[in-house]
């Protein structure tokens, strides 16, 4: 069963990305990119990889095609002002901005600085992040992507505080990340002499992604996170660094493991990594570039209830294209791993 998609917004990193994954898709056909900038120029020209794989051209957004899926890569602030022009053109839509992520409205004001316009829709948007939300995506019209900041720091937290095993206050993550999560528009932030060779905190508090973290890990008491971003001179990844505090201090390793075990043992996309033998001992980006593996791995202070949790990921890949079409696939019956099985490289 092949089904028609299109990409809304496809002329950014991220819409390159879901073009490179959807045409190795066997069961897709993509009818549409849209770019209001480029609109009659090739896809290769913006994507110079996908040479000799696609002569398609962007198209603008002025007539959308009607299509089993769409996948809005959009900024935020779009598509939910446009989003019943999307609903009526798309059967199923998965939105990889941040429009539709948060569940309670309340909290738009906080994060986001304004009132969301269409709150009835926020309940009807499935959390895109298929190790936590398989069974709602197998059923879902409409899917969220989670942010890749906030899915680095959930994947590796989840099995935490699912199981109870850590503090709900005390909470501090950081986060580093590679300059294309900044999208390819030029600014004087950007320029090659400004950014280079840079360790810049460009969100020290008050991260957006901090109220995706904190919805999903809340098991009855809503945790306190203390989130901090840092932009690093890499073009891709994400390395979350997540300090928590165990209830019981005399919590064994192995008790830990079997947590991370019972919620990701099956899963095929996440990886547990600790190898005090390996020149890689714990979870690093590097070597996921081009992926959609979250690797996951800890360290038990011995000097007290503190556990330090290390996750990394791809944030145009598992933080982003990667996980909307694992979601797709869930969504459309299709196996998890379709367009999805690049092992990476080593060495890069």
């Amino acid at each position: 069963m092949t089904l028609k998609v299109s990409i809304i917004g496809a002329s950014g990193y991220v819409g390159g990305e879901l073009i490179r994954l959807l045409l190795q898709h066997p069961e897709v056909e993509i009818v549409q990119a849209t770019s209001q900038r480029y609109a009659g120029k090739f896809v290769h020209k913006l994507n110079p990889n996908l040479r000799k794989r696609t002569l398609m051209k962007f198209s603008d957004n002025s007539k959308l095609e009607s299509v089993d899926v769409m996948f809005l890569a959009l900024p935020h602030g779009i598509g939910m002002n446009k989003i019943d022009e999307f609903m009526k053109a798309g059967s199923k839509i998965v939105d990889l901005s941040s429009d539709f992520r948060i569940k309670n409205k309340d909290e738009y004001p906080i994060w986001y600085g304004h009132e969301h316009p269409r709150p009835e829709l926020l309940n009807k948007f499935v959390y895109g992040i298929p190790e936590i939300h398989r069974e709602e995506l197998k059923k879902a019209q409409y899917v969220s992507k989670a942010g890749c900041l906030a899915a680095a720091s959930i994947l590796g937290l989840y099995p935490l505080f699912k199981n109870k095993l850590v503090e709900t206050e005390n909470i501090v993550v950081e986060v580093k990340t590679g300059s294309s999560g900044g999208g390819n528009k030029p600014s004087l932030s950007t320029h090659h002499p400004e950014r280079s060779n840079v360790i810049r905190s460009f969100r020290p508090t008050m991260h957006r992604h901090t109220a995706e973290i904190e919805q999903e890990l809340t098991f009855g008491e809503k945790p306190k996170i203390d989130f901090s971003a840092t932009s690093v001179d890499i073009v891709r990844g994400i390395l979350s660094t997540a300090h928590v505090r165990l209830i019981n201090p005399e919590t064994a390793e192995k008790d830990i493991w079997k947590a991370y075990r019972q919620e990701y043992e099956k899963e095929p996309f996440v990886r547990m990594v600790k190898e005090s033998d390996s020149i890689y001992p714990y979870p690093e980006p590097k070597i996921l570039m081009g992926t959609n593996y979250c690797d996951v791995g800890f360290e038990k202070d011995s000097r007290g209830k503190r556990l330090v949790v290390i996750s990394a990921l791809d944030n145009l890949v598992k933080g982003s294209a990667g996980q909307a079409v694992q979601a797709f696939n869930i969504m459309c019956g299709f196996k998890e791993e379709t367009a999805l099985e690049f092992p990476g490289l080593h060495p890069v």
